[in-house]
């Protein structure tokens, strides 16, 4: 059931605009899958769904109403660089910390693409609805995450 709950949830993201998951809740509930609020969250957390200010997208770059389908196991997770694009919008840094703020609902999967390019620099990430919190061994470190942010951000 599972294979086939992720299957639609695929095709619903490659070929229709999803702005929300209680939208995606009701198309699957429309496709004969009753699904939970906790069982949905991580089905877009296993499919590596990003959300950006058009709604849902595919690993590969596939959603709302551009994409051809392909299956989210073919293409790896987005880079921090490609979720910069996507959510990043401010980056400053305060002590051994540095503040990035995204768009709204863009802060968990930037934190999350942070923490999978395990950066040596960032000791670990906290993710609010549209702030990542970074935190640095020191002042030095948490500079120069900011310059490679700021980098990001401004290409």
């Amino acid at each position: 059931m599972k294979f086939q709950r992720h299957d639609a949830i695929r095709e619903l993201v490659a070929h229709a605009l999803v702005a929300n998951q209680d939208e995606l809740r009701r198309k699957l509930r429309r496709r004969g899958f009753e699904v939970t609020q906790a069982t949905l969250s991580r089905d877009i957390h296993e499919l590596r769904l990003t959300k950006g200010p058009g709604g849902y997208s595919l690993p590969n770059g596939s959603g709302n109403g551009n994409g051809s389908g392909t299956h989210a196991a073919e293409d790896g997770p987005p880079s921090v660089a490609q979720m910069m694009g996507s959510f990043g919008l401010q980056v400053r840094h305060a002590m051994n910390q540095v503040v990035l703020r995204t768009t709204m609902g863009g802060a968990q999967p930037m934190a999350a693409a942070l923490d999978r390019e395990s950066w040596s620099e960032v000791l670990g990430t906290i993710a609010g609805d549209d702030t990542v919190l970074l935190i640095c061994p020191d002042m030095r470190r948490a500079h120069e995450v900011e310059t490679r942010l700021r980098k990001m951000l401004e290409s």
